[in-house]
């Protein structure tokens, strides 16, 4: 009895010391890659075929105008100041783009701190968490939506092969630690791909989170 608790007690303290291994880990993870990523997330009308569409068209209008206005902003700051000062241009040019194709629909604009799922990007996958976004929400917001990252730079993939651009690839290395960009662009490693559970799991469960 005596040895059958000390093995109890032993395998506590372990199963303690292996969680608060893990916790830390997932702080530091979690630190830089939300403090490094800003989104860009649009949510369609519907899940109508016409509502989707629409969704992409505005897509494609505001990744223009982000392309030709925060091309040479070189930190995470600086493109949340440049879309927060042009909010009112961004929500006209989806505001437009609606009505240019025959809807309605209002606009809303916002940045924030919002909760996403796990997503992938092309061949680049982000940990379900709280990140920083320019969120569109188009008429009801009640359909499926699109995102991409603002910054560093990944709106632009090649849509027919999945895959995100090497250039994207380098400037997402630049501001993320070696440790997370392996984590969001190695999923095929077994040994990345555990990691990667396990931030995805504590934030799943709410044990770490970056909300605000």
């Amino acid at each position: 009895m005596k040895k059958l608790k000390i093995i109890i007690t032993l395998a506590f303290l372990f199963a303690i010391f292996v969680f608060t291994c893990a916790y830390s880990y997932v702080s530091a993870i979690s630190d830089n890659l939300y403090n490094s990523i800003f989104r860009l997330h649009v949510i369609a009308n519907s899940d109508s075929e016409e509502d989707q569409n629409m969704k992409y068209i505005v897509r494609d209008n505001l990744i223009n105008y982000i392309n030709d206005n925060c091309n040479n902003l070189s930190s995470k700051d600086e493109v949340i100041q440049y879309a927060q000062s042009h909010l009112d241009q961004i929500k006209q040019i989806a505001e437009n783009t609606i009505k240019e194709n025959g809807f309605n629909y209002p606009v809303q604009v916002e940045i924030g701190n919002f909760e996403f799922p796990t997503k992938n990007y092309g061949d680049i996958s982000f940990p379900a968490g709280f990140y920083d976004a320019l969120r569109i929400k188009i008429g009801k917001s009640s359909g499926k939506n699109w995102w991409c990252v603002m910054f560093p730079p990944l709106c632009f993939v090649d849509t027919t092969t999945g895959i995100v651009p090497d250039s994207s690839k380098e400037e997402l290395q630049q501001n993320l630690s070696d440790e997370n960009y392996m984590i969001v662009s190695e999923s095929d490693n077994s040994s990345v791909a555990f990691k990667f559970k396990i931030v995805e799991l504590f934030e799943k469960a709410g044990i770490v989170t970056a909300k605000n």
